[in-house]
C-alpha cells in the first residue's frame, strides 16, 4: 500500500527555442502581471531554472532558487481545464514530496487558491509590485499631471531634432553592441539583481523576433531602446533603457513606444522596481493607473500544527515514533523486497548518496520535520514489527495511509489493528477529512484488511481504491 513517485507532467526547460510556443498561452493571457510573459519566463530562466509543461491545455511553469520550488498559476489554451491542471501540479508536488507553492498568484487567482487549501497561507511582498500604466497616457502625455515628461520630451526634441524613433531590425545588430558598450559605460548600479537585469536584458534583445522592439537613433547610433511583448489587453515592457548622457532621452522613448503600442493595448505594465530607490521615484512620477500586487500562495496541511509524533494504543498494540533505535529492525522491514513487492515504492528510485544504517530513520524524520508524512513504529510489546504512514498529503484535507508488518508477524490481524488506528488518528487527532488507501489487486490480504474499515471507492487494472472519512 504505497506508490512508487513518478511524474504526471513532462517538463521542459525554458530555452529560446521554446519562445514561441510560450506566446501561443501567454498572448491572450488577461492576468496582467509581468512575470505572464514569454519574455519574462525567458529573460529570468537560467537564474530561476524555468521549464514549462502543458496539462490540460493549460500551461505550467516550474522553478526554484535556492532549494525552493514554485508553480506559475496555470494559464489556459484553447478549451483549457485549469482546476485539472491545478489537480496535476498537486499529484506532482505529492509524488516528488514537495508542498505546491504559486507565485507570483494574480488577484483574480487568489480566491480559487484558498479555498482550493484550507491551510493556504499568502505574503504579499510589496518591494515587487508591478507599475500599471493607461497606454493612452504615456502616448500623449497630456493634463498637467505630465507637464514634467512634456517639458523633458520637448527640450530633448530641441537638442536632438535629428532623432528618430522607429523599430528595430537585423541590420541593427551592430548598433546594439555598441549602445550596450556605453551604456555599461554608464551604468552605475552595483547590485547582484541590476546586473542580473542587464545581463538578461542582452540576452533577451538577441531574440527580439518574437517580441516588440524600437530604438532612437541620433548621430549614427542607438541612444535609447524598448522591447515589449503584448499579452491580453496589455504591453508587458521588459526592457526600456536609454544613454543617461541624453537629457530626456527615457521619457521620449516611453512615449514613442507607447504610441506603437497604443492600437493594440489599452495597459502598459513597466514591471516592478525590485526595491531600487531610483526605479522607483521614476516610476512614480509617471503616475501609474494602479500598482499590481503579487500573491505567494504555500500550500498548508493538517500537519503543520503537529509537533511531535502522538503515542496511540490499541488493544495489543502501541503506535509511535520511529526512533534511531529501531534503525536496524526499520532497515530490514525496508529492504525485504520480497515484502515490499506490494508496498509499490522502490527506496533505490529516490535514494540520495550511501545507504546507512540510519538511512530510513533519517528519511521518517526528515519527512516528518517538513510536515510531508507521520511514519508510526507499530510495536508489540515494546518490540517494532512494522509502520504505519501517512503520507501523500493533498493539501484539501485528504491524506493516503499505508501499513507493513515485518512477516514473521503474519496473520495475526496486527496490520489492521494498526492501521486502523492510525486512520482514526489521523480524522480525528490531526482533523482530515479523509484517509484513502489502495492495495494490489493481487494483493488479497491487504485487500481484505482495507475491506474491514474502510469504503471501497473504485478500481482500475493495477489497483482496489479505499477512503474513510470522519
Amino acid at each position: 500500500m504505497g506508490e512508487k513517485r513518478i511524474k504526471h507532467m513532462d517538463f521542459n526547460n525554458i530555452t529560446a527555442e521554446s519562445i514561441e510556443f510560450l506566446e501561443k498561452f501567454y498572448k491572450n493571457c488577461g492576468y496582467r502581471l509581468c512575470e505572464y510573459s514569454a519574455g519574462a519566463k525567458y529573460m529570468w530562466a537560467e537564474d530561476y531554472h524555468s521549464a514549462y509543461a502543458v496539462s490540460n491545455n493549460c500551461l505550467v511553469v516550474k522553478e526554484y532558487s535556492e532549494s525552493r520550488v514554485w508553480f506559475s498559476y496555470p494559464v489556459a489554451g484553447k478549451n483549457g481545464d485549469i482546476g485539472a491542471a491545478l489537480d496535476d501540479i498537486d499529484r506532482y508536488c505529492s509524488e516528488n514530496g514537495i508542498r505546491p507553492v504559486f507565485m507570483p498568484v494574480p488577484d483574480d487567482a487568489l480566491c480559487v487558491l484558498l479555498k482550493r487549501y484550507p491551510y493556504a497561507s499568502v505574503k504579499r511582498p510589496h518591494l515587487f509590485k508591478d507599475y500599471f500604466y493607461l497606454t493612452e497616457n504615456f502616448a500623449s502625455f497630456k493634463g498637467r499631471k505630465f507637464s514634467g515628461q512634456r517639458n523633458h520630451i520637448n527640450k530633448f526634441r530641441k537638442k536632438y531634432p535629428d532623432a528618430e524613433f522607429r523599430l528595430l531590425s537585423d541590420d541593427d545588430d551592430a548598433l546594439i553592441g555598441e549602445f550596450w558598450a556605453e551604456f555599461e559605460k554608464q551604468f552605475d548600479k552595483n547590485s547582484k539583481l541590476a546586473v542580473s537585469e542587464l545581463k538578461a536584458s542582452k540576452k533577451m534583445l538577441k531574440q527580439r523576433r518574437f517580441f516588440r522592439s524600437a530604438a532612437m537613433f541620433c548621430g549614427g547610433k542607438i541612444i535609447g531602446l524598448c522591447l515589449g511583448e503584448k499579452c491580453g489587453d496589455t504591453m508587458i515592457v521588459h526592457i526600456e533603457k536609454a544613454l543617461y548622457s541624453y537629457e530626456g532621452v527615457y521619457p521620449a522613448i516611453v512615449n514613442e513606444f507607447a504610441n506603437l503600442c497604443a492600437e493594440d493595448t489599452v495597459y502598459s505594465n513597466r514591471e516592478d522596481d525590485a526595491g531600487d530607490k531610483g526605479l522607483r521615484i521614476s516610476k512614480l512620477q509617471y503616475k501609474p493607473l494602479e500598482l499590481l500586487s503579487k500573491h505567494i500562495v504555500t500550500a498548508g496541511s493538517e500537519l503543520d500544527s503537529i509537533k511531535e509524533i502522538p503515542e496511540l494504543r490499541t488493544d495489543r498494540l502501541t503506535l509511535d515514533a520511529i526512533t534511531q533505535n529501531d534503525a536496524g529492525a526499520y532497515n530490514a522491514l525496508c529492504l525485504d523486497d520480497e515484502l515490499n513487492k506490494y508496498w509499490g515504492y522502490d527506496y533505490k528510485d529516490d535514494l540520495n548518496g550511501e545507504l546507512t544504517d540510519d538511512y530510513f530513520v533519517s528519511v521518517a524524520e526528515k519527512d516528518f520535520d517538513n510536515s510531508l508524512a507521520v511514519n508510526f513504529a507499530v510495536r508489540l510489546d515494546g518490540k517494532f514489527i512494522g509502520e504505519a504512514v501517512l503520507y501523500n498529503i493533498d493539501y484539501k484535507g485528504a491524506a493516503e495511509l499505508g501499513c507493513r508488518i515485518s512477516r514473521e508477524y503474519h496473520g495475526n490481524g496486527y496490520g489492521a489493528e494498526a492501521f486502523a488506528a492510525a486512520a482514526d488518528w489521523a480524522l480525528y487527532g490531526a482533523g482530515f477529512e479523509k484517509v484513502v488507501a489502495k492495495c494490489f489487486r493481487e494483493n488479497s490480504a491487504s485487500y481484505c484488511m482495507l475491506s474491514t474499515c474502510m469504503r471501497e471507492t473504485g478500481e482500475d487494472e493495477t489497483f482496489f481504491y479505499f477512503e474513510k472519512t470522519s
